[in-house]
């Protein structure tokens, strides 16, 4: 049996959350809906939560974010809030999401940086590029503007550092900057 989810207020934790497609279809490999998940992920970034790192893969995202409501409410905004501008500027009524998503209270600066690393290794480790920069979809390409860390869950080190100049998976990455 899944514990029950610790129900998450405007409490300034930080989360590591994942949300997968509907039976895991592939649907990001879809340029302009990957570039609507990016463009609606800054739309509330600020109103709904902190936006620390990002990746969107093919069929899942993964996001370290401070909400600012609760939890689920900053979910909803990033899943809601692309489904509904999907249905009205891509004139689609694809079903996006599996129901829910997971998560996991960060609790200290070690504990960021695992999380921070395994968003930037995870399009390495699924074979899209050779280093985290190259990925298009995720913060660790670089040029994107994020929220800092919130104070005693700062990183003694950060890995990728800025965009890489030849980038293999090159896009509309300039839409996506806040």
């Amino acid at each position: 049996m899944r514990p029950t989810r610790e129900h998450a207020t405007s409490n300034g934790q930080t989360y590591f959350v994942t949300s997968s497609t509907n039976e895991k279809k592939s649907l990001f490999q879809v340029e302009r809906y990957a570039d609507l998940f990016i463009r609606n992920l800054y739309d509330y970034r600020g109103k709904g939560y902190l936006l620390h790192e990002f990746v969107l893969m093919k069929d899942h995202f993964h996001l370290l974010i401070t909400p600012t409501e609760s939890l689920e409410k900053a979910v909803q905004f990033v899943k809601g809030g692309f489904s509904y501008k999907a249905k009205k500027e891509l004139a689609t009524n694809t079903e996006f999401w599996q129901k829910g998503f997971d998560d996991h209270r960060i609790r200290n600066a070690q504990d960021y940086r695992i999380h921070q690393l395994y968003i930037y290794n995870n399009p390495v480790k699924k074979g899209y590029c050779s280093q985290p920069e190259e990925y298009m979809y995720s913060s660790a390409r670089g040029g994107f503007e994020l929220d800092g860390a919130p104070q005693g869950l700062k990183p003694l080190a950060t890995a990728a550092s800025g965009a890489a100049e030849a980038a293999p998976c090159q896009s509309k990455t300039e839409e996506w900057k806040g």
